[in-house]
């Protein structure tokens, strides 16, 4: 039974209460309401044995790759038209760059990606919004840095959009922009890697076409994986385009079938049973033999300073190493460890004292591919 005075003393209290909430009503009715918020995350691409064979000119290939952390970060902040100035901002954070854009068929004057992703997504009109990008990884650190924000950047679009589309619409749309609206020789896996993440068999039955096999193992291979994996950037960006489009001249002269291809297309599936069955020493012959492959397409597709680091993941216990991408001047490799954590150390330290500007990234492995969420 209540006293007089805890009467009061509630009645005290339930007065503040009300005041309180009172308060905080005219404070939001005096602001705009917050904005819609939508987070995209797609991850990178590593060790993608049988790259060069999802390809244009390959016609049909098979590749295995590894969708690892860091991962590209798209934000987009939705607000009413009448709010802003501009209706689409785009803010590269790690540019440092912040403009307005109006979609207009190829007058693409910052960033042509983004800005042609924006305008293929053909968001309605009344939506106005900024678009905010953001990745860990190096740019041209040839570890499909691009297709990941690209990725990152059509799904966090789609959900302005009517309806919704799949992960591997969203691989197809993302290649289809750099190749048919930038007119840039693209493949189609760095796309389906970011968009399914975790660790890929793909096989591309027609040119762009394919299906993607994600490889489950149990959890005492993906940790043993991911601990013995090392990602090195060499240091600068990957540039070799001179290099690539003699590549590139040579296979379409020599078919689909040309053997070169076929070496690269048989380290993939290589790579799928040794993972099924933990055999990391057969996943690192196959690593070893891609490159090697890469070499006998062009000998500058294994640049001096990747040979630089083999050599030093021979010395220190390494049992693979892949030159990430296409290969070139600059980007970076993939690198298979031996048994022991201490020998990963050690050669961890002996390349980052190497000189050359050598960088091991921080890596995991991806359990998811494209994330998408809201938040307000």
């Amino acid at each position: 039974m209540n006293t007089p005075h805890l009467v009061e003393r509630q009645e005290r209290h339930e007065d503040v209460a009300r005041g309180a909430c009172l308060s905080y009503s005219i404070h939001m009715s005096r602001n705009p309401a917050l904005p819609r918020i939508i987070h995209s995350v797609a991850p990178i691409r590593i060790c993608d044995n049988g790259g060069w064979t999802d390809t244009w000119f390959a016609e049909y290939g098979t590749i295995f790759n590894i969708g690892v952390y860091p991962y590209a970060e798209v934000q987009i902040q939705v607000f009413e038209r009448n709010d802003v100035d501009d209706r689409i901002v785009i803010h590269a954070e790690n540019y440092g760059e912040r403009f307005a854009v109006t979609p207009a068929a190829g007058d693409w004057t910052h960033h042509p990606l983004l800005e042609a992703a924006v305008e293929y997504m053909k968001v309605p009109n009344d939506a106005a919004f900024e678009l905010s990008i953001h990745c860990d990884a190096p740019a041209g650190c040839s570890t499909g840095t691009s297709a990941a924000v690209t990725v990152a950047v059509i799904g966090a679009l789609d959900r302005l959009t009517p309806g919704r589309m799949t992960p591997y619409e969203v691989a197809l749309t993302a290649q289809k922009i750099e190749t048919e609206m930038l007119g840039q020789q693209c493949g189609i896996q760095d796309q389906l890697c970011s968009a399914y993440g975790g660790i890929n068999y793909i096989e591309m039955f027609q040119y762009p076409h394919a299906a993607v096999s994600q490889i489950h193992v149990d959890n005492s291979i993906w940790w043993e994986l991911e601990r013995r994996l090392v990602l090195v950037f060499l240091g600068k960006a990957h540039s070799s385009s001179a290099v690539h489009e003699k590549v590139i001249a040579e296979l379409e002269g020599g078919g689909p079938d040309n053997p070169k291809l076929d070496a690269l297309r048989r380290t993939a599936p290589r790579s799928r049973d040794a993972v099924y069955a933990g055999d990391f020493a057969g996943l690192g012959r196959a690593m070893i033999d891609n490159t090697d492959a890469q070499a006998a397409l062009h000998p500058e597709l294994v640049g001096t300073d990747a040979q630089t680091v083999i050599a030093l993941a021979r010395k220190h216990g390494a049992i693979g190493w892949k030159v990430n991408g296409a290969g070139g001047d600059g980007g970076s490799l993939t690198l298979l460890t031996g048994d022991l954590s201490s020998q990963k150390r050690e050669l961890v330290r002996a390349i980052e004292s190497a000189g050359s500007g050598f960088q091991v990234l921080p890596i995991y492995l991806s359990r998811h591919g494209l994330r998408l969420w809201e938040a307000s």
